[in-house]
């Protein structure tokens, strides 16, 4: 993806969540790895969103979309007045029910675009370190979230600055094998790490999604 189309995307993803209803609350928006890093073009757009939880249930807008689409959870695990407007974007998990990051993908990505979102409850900085001792703990390095990011949104608010120094590569970052060790890895495993994130997401494909509980 060539940089000026992966920051148009980026800015297309802001003006959604601040102006269309979404699946959930979203409480901040963060890009990270290639395109936080200048590269032009970049191999995929990684963007991470943390969610919060709906404050108050719809039971009877439930009910109709379990009959209508057969998707459980409408009005719980995803906005009712959401669903109503973006019926097309509603997506379930296996179990059935409503999944709010895969609905949030819908919404937001376009199938064939290399675009990667992360959605959790966490924000991005305690994921990271969350992510990176789970990966540790598993021995499952390609798990591990890339921690060069850079906010773009948070509660209700943009960056303009900070989307002014990413659209012009301003900002600076050291590799990542030397980010795991600013993180506490050791040096060896650091390099290791890095290079079972490269292989990962070079193995995806178009847009992904993925969400995680903290």
């Amino acid at each position: 993806m060539e940089r000026a189309r992966a920051i148009d995307r980026v800015e297309a993803i802001l003006d959604a969540v601040e102006s269309d209803p979404m699946p959930v609350p979203v409480r901040e928006v963060w890009v990270y790895g290639d395109v936080a890093l200048g590269l032009d073009p970049i191999e995929r757009l990684d963007v991470y969103v943390t969610k919060d939880l709906l404050m108050r249930g719809d039971a009877e807008a439930g009910e109709r979309f379990r009959t209508s689409h057969g998707v459980k959870g409408v009005g719980k695990s995803v906005s009712a007045e959401w669903a109503d407007a973006h019926s097309e974007h509603l997506r379930a998990n296996a179990n059935g029910y409503a999944a709010p990051e895969k609905c949030l993908a819908a919404h937001l990505l376009p199938e064939e675009e290399p675009v990667h979102l992360e959605v959790c409850n966490a924000s991005f900085e305690d994921n990271v370190r969350q992510r990176l001792k789970g990966a540790i703990d598993r021995d499952a390095y390609e798990q591990i979230l890339d921690p060069r990011g850079v906010c773009l949104y948070a509660d209700g608010q943009r960056s303009e600055s900070a989307l002014e120094k990413l659209r012009t590569g301003e900002l600076v970052f050291p590799t990542l094998p030397e980010a795991l060790e600013m993180l506490g890895m050791e040096e060896e495993s650091a390099s290791v790490a890095a290079d079972a994130v490269r292989d990962y997401r070079a193995s995806q494909t178009g847009a992904t999604v993925r969400g995680d509980v903290v």
